[in-house]
C-alpha cells in the first residue's frame, strides 16, 4: 500500500521540483557563465591588443623552429620596435657539457628605454622557453633621462 501511494506522489512532485528549484538555479548559473564569458572576452582582446603575436606562437600545428640567436633577436627586436642598428649579437659555438648541448651569446642593446628593454626580454624568453638570461647590465647614457645601454648574456639549451 505504501508503494502505491509514495511512488505516484514522488512522480508528481518531481516536475514541480524541477520547475520550482532546478530550472531557476540553472538559469542563474547560465547568466553567471555568460557574464564571466563576456568579461573573459574583454581580457582576451586586451591581451591580444598588447601582444598580437601570441596567436602565432601558440599555433600547435606549426613545427618547432630551429633556434638561431641572430634570427631570434632580430625578430623580437623588430616586434619591440628596436632598430637593427641599435643592437648587436655575438654568439659562441654550440658546446656539449655532460650530455647537454648549449650555446651562449651576448646581446647589446645600445640605446633603449626601460620599457623597450623589459618588453624585449619578456618576449624573447616567452618565445624561446629554453633560453635563459644569465646576466643583465644596465648603463644609463649620460645626460639622457631614460636611455640605457643594456648588456645581456644568454644561454640556450638544446
Amino acid at each position: 500500500m505504501l508503494y502505491y501511494i509514495l511512488v505516484p506522489c514522488m512522480a508528481a512532485l518531481w516536475p514541480l521540483l524541477v520547475w520550482a528549484v532546478y530550472l531557476p538555479a540553472a538559469e542563474r548559473d547560465f547568466d553567471q557563465e555568460k557574464k564571466e564569458y563576456t568579461k573573459a572576452q574583454g581580457t582576451i582582446a586586451t591581451i591580444l591588443g598588447r601582444d598580437p603575436t601570441r596567436l602565432e606562437l601558440a599555433n600547435s600545428n606549426k613545427t618547432a623552429d630551429k633556434f638561431d640567436y641572430a634570427t631570434a633577436v632580430s625578430d623580437i627586436a623588430r616586434r619591440c620596435r628596436i632598430s637593427a642598428t641599435n643592437y648587436t649579437v655575438s654568439s659562441k659555438p654550440i658546446r656539449t657539457s655532460s650530455g647537454k648541448k648549449s650555446q651562449s651569446a651576448k646581446v647589446v642593446l645600445k640605446q633603449v628605454n626601460i620599457e623597450s628593454f623589459a618588453d624585449f626580454l619578456s618576449k624573447i624568453q616567452l618565445r624561446w622557453a629554453n633560453l635563459q638570461c644569465e646576466s643583465v647590465t644596465l648603463t644609463q647614457k649620460k645626460g639622457l633621462k631614460d636611455v640605457w645601454k643594456v648588456d645581456l648574456d644568454f644561454k640556450y639549451y638544446f
